[in-house]
């Protein structure tokens, strides 16, 4: 699993980058599997891959991240998310809530705010002249 840490404005530039790229390389994709005859026998060859690639990537199979630094559970859903995407946002927002979620990862969360403190308070080194 991949994991980013943000604030919320850089989070969500960094989203709605990768959601723009994406809708654009699939209307490309689209367009050159339409675009002759040869290639419309290639996207019916090709078809269950991609269209496993496709569930792989659907925001509706894993709708939601959880916000962390907070005494419990708080998923976020995306704002265009169908009702398949926000029930599976409340999906994971019950399994974090009954597998004790905050008592496992609230202390490491402690420890790694520790470390930024800790790292923020330290004095600048001076550049290499």
């Amino acid at each position: 699993v991949d994991v980013i840490v943000t604030d919320g404005f850089t989070g969500n530039v960094a989203l709605k980058t990768a959601e723009g790229t994406a809708r654009y390389i699939s209307s490309l994709l689209r367009e050159a599997l339409t675009s002759t005859l040869q290639a419309k026998l290639g996207a019916a060859i090709a078809m269950p891959a991609l269209k496993a690639m496709r569930a792989k990537i659907d925001p509706s199979a894993i709708n939601g991240g959880p916000l962390l630094g907070l005494n419990g559970v708080v998923v976020k859903s995306h704002g265009g998310a169908d009702a398949r995407g926000f029930g599976n946002a409340i999906r994971i927002a019950a399994d974090m809530a009954r597998s004790d979620y905050i008592a496992k990862v609230g202390p490491n969360l402690a420890r790694v705010s520790a470390m930024f403190e800790t790292a923020a308070a330290a004095p600048a080194e001076e550049p290499a002249q």
